[in-house]
């Protein structure tokens, strides 16, 4: 696991910079919303918090909800100390009692780790304005660290790509021998078992009543510019229209949509 992740001002002053640089300006960019005090905005799977800074920041009503209460904590606290309003409830989105509509959902980096994606999907159509913007980005399966295998408390596993593509039996003899903790083995395959790829997502967002807005597909992750150094770059035109192909180059797949009209 990287250090990162454990200095929790760190990590949210990076994701804050990250959604600053990068998804701010692409939903400023596809859709025509108003950042303003008018506008509502919900991240389901929140975290800290990071991502929601810079629409506080502009006066928006912000809300966010994560079923960590360490990570709510965390964000609570941050929140508080730089002086932004914000609305962070530790919740399940499926019993989350708010009765508002949003704007704006952002749902960054949690839609993999979630079994139920169709009734959570169907919860954001709800919380959704009528002419609102869904928000959505995750890893593809079949990327090199599609699996999360970056949190691995062994070197070897954090570093090694398309492990996680092992089949299972497989990859838990491998885990073990590797001297990965059973807690850990246990949050992979999680993850292999609710993993999304890019032809999943775009069936399960027709079969809820989702129309695409603008498709985004990284090749370099927003997020290496900060992690390794890297600058970020958008998957080549022509691999992103090849169904399959694209999931293994695609390290980050952004999407923007709303309801069908």
């Amino acid at each position: 696991m990287q250090e990162r992740h454990k200095d929790y001002e760190r990590y949210f002053a990076e994701s804050e910079e990250s959604c600053q640089k990068y998804y701010l300006p692409y939903i400023k960019q596809h859709t025509d919303l108003t950042f303003d005090a008018h506008l509502k905005v919900l991240e389901v799977g929140c975290g800290i918090g990071g991502n929601v800074a810079p629409f506080a920041r502009m006066g928006c009503q912000v809300s966010g909800v994560d079923i960590d209460p360490l990570s709510i904590d965390w964000a609570q606290r941050i929140f508080a100390q730089q002086q932004l309003e914000a609305k962070i409830t530790c919740a399940d989105i499926h019993q989350y009692g708010d009765d508002e509509r949003y704007h704006l959902i952002m749902l960054h980096d949690a839609i993999e780790h979630i079994p139920e994606k169709k009734s959570l999907m169907l919860r954001l159509h709800e919380l959704l304005t009528d002419d609102g913007v869904l928000y959505i980005a995750f890893p593809a399966w079949r990327m090199p660290f599609g699996g999360h295998q970056q949190v691995a408390r062994t070197k070897f596993v954090s570093r090694c790509p398309f492990i996680h593509l092992l089949p299972r039996r497989v990859f838990v003899w491998l885990l073990r021998r590797l001297g990965e903790p059973e807690g850990v083995i246990k949050d992979f395959l999680n993850i292999k078992s609710t993993r999304m790829t890019i032809q999943a997502f775009q069936k399960l967002s027709a079969d809820t009543d989702f129309e695409l807005i603008d498709r985004r597909l990284y090749f370099i992750n927003p997020h290496y510019e900060k992690k390794f150094g890297l600058k970020p770059r958008v998957l080549w035109s022509i691999i992103a229209k090849l169904p399959y192909v694209r999931d293994y180059f695609s390290t980050s797949c952004h999407y923007l949509i709303q309801k069908k009209r």
